[in-house]
């Protein structure tokens, strides 16, 4: 009888063990780190140009983890437009999350003006400010991140040079900035080096490359390289020519910002300057602003001057931002 139970315990306990190994490896095959990079190389293909729809191996980016939310957002106009933004800014955010976010931010924000008890046009400006604000981080990050990659280019581009000087073929060139580069430029090569092992000809590579960097440089490199292929010629030479250039053009955009910076502080100042002295004269006499919030006249009068700040604000920025 002892035996039968030490036996039955030993069998449960192998039972338990199967058990846990089996959910593990089921965990692990659809949710695990190896799984999780599989399908960020796969969306990331997919985030390129349509160049790629021949191939069935390459999945379509998700929209939404949940399959009745996907087909949902896929009736939305441009929808893909701001998956590709998504992408572009590099945060771990689907357009379900990112419209989530949007919702939530929209939701805080009606709370919060409900709770400090002001009108319904000032409520309403709240809320639509409140949701605007994740698109403002996106939008920031996007333009942090390809400013980062066009800084990594100029080097990228000697690094590729070195290597077909050393005898290696341009899709070896692209994994050796793959491996040696730093991010963000690193995985956007990383992923025109798995599009070439996948089967995608090199110019829809290159072109799905210039489609999610959209940076004038890069898209310089794709056109050379794709001209170098038809025509013949040094591609090694055309990219420290083409890397000269843009190390050139980053020297004299920074000229032009020191040039600049006079303005831009100028701008600064003068865009802070009347929020800082209502808020000091509100703290010393606080009903001397108080007609401004009061009286109809009063809150035309703080509109119109919100509406031409923001002019001025908007035509100075325009006046220092100069192109190179």
């Amino acid at each position: 009888m002892d035996y039968l139970y030490y036996a039955f315990v030993l069998f449960g306990f192998i039972a338990v063990v199967l058990f846990l190994e089996g959910t593990f490896q089921a965990w692990n095959t659809y949710k695990g780190p190896e799984a999780k990079r599989i399908e960020r190389r796969l969306r990331a293909l997919s985030a390129g140009d349509k160049g790629t729809e021949q191939l069935t191996i390459v999945k379509q980016r998700l929209l939404s983890e949940t399959p009745l939310m996907d087909r949902l957002l896929l009736q939305i106009p441009r929808v893909h437009q701001l998956d590709r933004l998504l992408v572009q800014s590099g945060v771990k955010l689907n357009v379900a999350g990112f419209l989530w976010m949007t919702l939530i931010a929209a939701a805080l924000g009606l709370i919060l003006s409900f709770v400090l008890a002001f009108n319904i046009v000032i409520i309403l400006a709240i809320t639509v400010a409140a949701g605007f604000l994740p698109l403002i981080y996106v939008i920031n990050k996007r333009g942090a991140r390809l400013e980062t990659i066009e800084q990594q280019l100029p080097d990228s581009l000697d690094l590729m040079a070195r290597a077909l000087r050393a005898g290696h073929a341009l899709p070896g060139a692209l994994k050796m900035v793959s491996e040696e580069m730093p991010e963000p430029i690193a995985g956007e090569f990383r992923t025109t080096f798995d599009e070439l092992n996948y089967g995608v000809p090199l110019d829809a590579a290159l072109t799905n490359l210039a489609t999610r960097v959209p940076i004038t440089d890069l898209r310089y490199f794709v056109i050379s390289v794709l001209i170098q292929r038809e025509t013949g010629g040094n591609l090694a030479e055309l990219l420290d020519n083409i890397s000269t250039l843009i190390r050139a053009r980053f020297k004299l955009l920074g000229t032009i910002r020191v040039l600049s910076a006079e303005g831009k502080l100028s701008a600064w100042i003068l865009t802070i300057l009347p929020f800082a002295l209502a808020g000091v004269i509100s703290i010393i006499h606080p009903k001397f602003l108080s007609i401004l919030w009061i009286d109809p006249a009063g809150q035309k009068m703080v509109a119109g001057a919100l509406i031409i700040m923001a002019l001025g604000i908007f035509l100075m920025w325009r006046i220092i931002k100069i192109r190179v």
